[in-house]
């Protein structure tokens, strides 16, 4: 009977056929857009590991990029949306005003005179009543000439604003259809990654498994050994409540690209959603909410602050209290409790600052 295999003949088993797998995605169809310049293969499950990481990694890049753009299609969308009201509004109270004018011209024309046929009707009981009366009739006629030029001039200044505003959204759709690219590229980095995976054998699965724990474990350890989460605020606003209780209800939800509920989230789609939901409108990306939010030192973060991962700001999850924080974390996994610790924090902020 042969002995049992080390776990050290285990690991690198596994990393032969993960290297196998690396060199077979790796490849381009012929004509196809080639794709980035793979990453020597590796050569444990360490590597194996980092391996998926940065695959896992330049997806969430892209993914915040992309939902970047689609953000900013979505507000040029409303912005002609509102330009287009602003002028149907004004072209409506112009007509109104033109035709109200059209009616006293018609008047006065019908009067056979500089005053209005209704004026000259006046004119037979009271003549003094009569005159005070054309005279209000002409600064009205005054009035109503001058807000139909500032209308036209505000017609006109809308309208350029309006197409300026067309030309723009066009530019960003453009932009967006470009991003469309490169999710497509990204997607088969996932895909790749997720057909490494699905090559090992059960076994080998079972020590990915353990050795990603072992890494969280040590990473929150080191964190926690800090002192910080005897400095960390424990108690939550009410918003930061209503937005830690939204995300916490999402757990067991698949994440999926551009996301944003109500049946699956990507990072940003979670955290967005759940200060949506306690009535706070936060940036869609997690780039975009480390650039804007009001930050705030880690060690003054409490329960409902977005934590914000790595240098690129690529990752964020709501904090959660006792060194937990809620997130989407990648692709093939479910929103779910992970220690606040076990990546690279690149800062924290508070959205109802």
């Amino acid at each position: 009977m042969r002995p049992a295999p080390s776990p050290h003949r285990l690991r690198t088993a596994a990393a032969v056929a993960l290297a196998c797998a690396l060199t077979l995605t790796a490849r381009s169809p012929a004509g196809a857009d080639p794709a980035p310049a793979p990453a020597p293969a590796p050569q444990t499950l360490a590597g194996v590991r980092a391996e998926l990481q940065r695959l896992y990694r330049e997806a969430a890049v892209a993914t915040d990029r992309y939902n970047a753009a689609e953000e900013k299609v979505t507000q040029q969308q409303k912005r002609v949306r509102s330009l287009n009201g602003r002028v149907e509004t004004t072209e409506a109270r112009l007509a109104a005003l033109t035709e109200r004018a059209g009616a006293a011209a018609r008047a006065q024309y019908r009067g056979g005179g500089d005053l209005p046929a209704e004026v000259q009707f006046v004119f037979a009981g009271r003549p003094e009543r009569a005159l005070d009366g054309a005279a209000r009739t002409r600064q009205a006629h005054l009035s109503t000439r001058n807000l139909l030029t500032a209308l036209v001039g505000t017609r006109e200044e809308l309208g350029g604003h309006r197409d300026r505003a067309v030309a723009s959204l066009e530019d960003l759709r453009k932009n967006r259809r470009s991003m469309d690219t490169q999710r497509e590229k990204i997607e088969k980095r996932i895909s790749a990654a997720e057909r490494m995976e699905a090559r090992l054998a059960e076994e080998q699965r079972r020590e990915l498994a353990e050795l990603e724990r072992e890494e969280t474990a040590e990473a929150q350890a080191e964190w926690v050994d800090t002192g910080i989460l005897d400095q960390v605020g424990t108690e939550a606003t009410a918003a930061g409540r209503k937005a830690l209780a939204y995300a916490t209800r999402q757990i067991g939800k698949p994440y999926v690209w551009g996301a944003e509920g109500p049946d699956s989230f990507d990072c940003s789609g979670l955290t967005s959603q759940a200060w949506l939901a306690a009535g706070t409108v936060v940036p869609r990306t997690s780039q975009e909410q480390w650039r804007l939010l009001d930050r705030v030192p880690v060690a003054d973060m409490r329960p409902g602050d977005l934590i914000i991962y790595f240098p690129d700001a690529s990752h964020v999850g709501i904090y959660a209290g006792d060194g937990e924080m809620v997130h989407a974390p990648r692709p093939g996994r479910s929103v779910t409790v992970a220690p606040a610790g076990s990546m690279e924090i690149l800062g924290v902020v508070r959205p109802d600052a």
